[in-house]
């Protein structure tokens, strides 16, 4: 390569360089602009929170409380899966109610989510003042003053980090641990949907986080419904030529599902896995890939196509429906839609599912004989 066109390219990748940070540093202008003459903020995550929306939560109130000198209050939904109590708890966490009344706050905040997607506790109708998000943006975000979306990203949770980063704000270990927990949860280690961004934040953290309390909520202690669950999903999964599909029955929280789709895709002769639950006011559904032909994201938009909501990424997507009727037709008729659209968009359609797992009856039968 001559000499002349590598000092051209590095020339061009400082210049690439220098405008990123630029976009970046207007980002955090903006976003401080936005603190001013307030005195209240709410930071709204999903319903059911995951590290990376726990995280990113954790950093804003950080950032409104540095730059701004805000009281910050976070809301979100249910937390079941042990490592995210564990987050919540190591954090100090005291999240709202809910149903509390957003109309009180000065300034209303979205993080991992979006105004309009069905799910996050942010009553419709009402447009935040503030979103960081890194999925797809949709029409309602459009709306928002003060926005940064940045669906190439791994995770909000990167986007949070150069925010501090740029503001010149110490990140603590807690806030390490969680950042960096948040990243390799949603990217599963930087194997899925990450980017370079990841990857330098990534780096950075593991040098201020607590690697021994990192571990100790990766391996949170489980309740004990949590056997009960991997029970179910394993009982009730049907195996298709490229996809196992299963239901979790009915729940209190929706936080199990995603869970229990990230174990089926483990599956070595499957490249989809969806699983899906009934909470009191609707179904929930995960949908996970490892191929790239098709994307996530799209599927799940054709399976709840008007009459739910959904979105995500190209290898991961969640979705949600109302229930109106809540009878057993009802529910019965949504799992037939459910299994062929999605069967459907992944050209599986009319084929036969089989039981994932078979019960062995010679051991059935033994444990009767040593009970007797």
């Amino acid at each position: 390569m001559r000499l002349e066109y590598k000092v051209f390219i590095k020339s061009r990748q400082d210049s690439d360089i220098l405008r990123n940070l630029k976009q970046k540093k207007d980002k955090l202008k903006k976003l401080k602009e936005s603190f001013k003459n307030c005195a209240t903020l709410l930071i709204v995550m999903q319903s059911n929170p995951d590290p990376d929306a726990i995280a990113s939560a954790y950093a804003l109130k950080k950032l409104a409380n540095s730059l701004g000198e805000l009281q910050c209050s976070i809301i979100g939904g249910t937390i079941d899966r042990a490592e995210n109590r564990m987050l919540v708890e190591y954090l100090g966490i005291s999240l709202r109610e809910p149903d509390l009344d957003v109309t009180k706050f000065d300034l209303i905040a979205m993080v991992d989510t979006q105004p309009g997607t069905g799910n996050n506790p942010l009553p419709s109708g009402i447009i935040p003042n503030i979103v960081i998000d890194h999925h797809p943006v949709n029409k309602f975000t459009r709306k928002c003053k003060c926005t940064d979306i940045r669906n190439k990203y791994g995770a909000t949770a990167t986007i949070m980090y150069e925010y501090l980063k740029i503001a010149g704000v110490t990140i603590e270990p807690k806030m390490a641990t969680a950042l960096l927990y948040g990243i390799k949860s949603d990217t599963q280690d930087l194997g899925r949907d990450a980017r370079q961004e990841d990857f330098d934040a990534l780096h950075a953290l593991y040098k201020f986080a607590n690697l021994r309390m990192l571990s100790n909520i990766q391996r949170g202690l489980v309740k004990r419904d949590y056997f009960q669950m991997l029970c179910n999903v394993l009982g009730n999964a049907k195996a298709y030529p490229n996809a196992v599909i299963s239901s979790l029955g009915y729940l209190e929280s929706p936080d199990m599902i995603a869970e229990a789709c990230d174990l089926l895709l483990r599956d070595e002769k499957t490249c989809w896995s969806l699983v899906y639950g009934f909470t009191k006011d609707h179904i929930s559904i995960s949908l996970r890939t490892s191929q790239v032909e098709i994307h996530a994201d799209s599927v799940i938009k054709k399976i709840v196509a008007r009459r739910g909501t959904g979105g995500g990424h190209p290898s991961y997507a969640g979705g949600q429906i109302p229930l109106k009727k809540h009878t057993k037709t009802e529910k019965k008729n949504l799992e037939k839609v459910i299994k062929e659209k999605f069967l459907a968009a992944i050209n599986d359609r009319n084929t036969k599912g089989t039981s994932l797992i078979k019960y062995d009856k010679e051991l059935i039968t033994a444990e009767k004989l040593l009970g007797q």
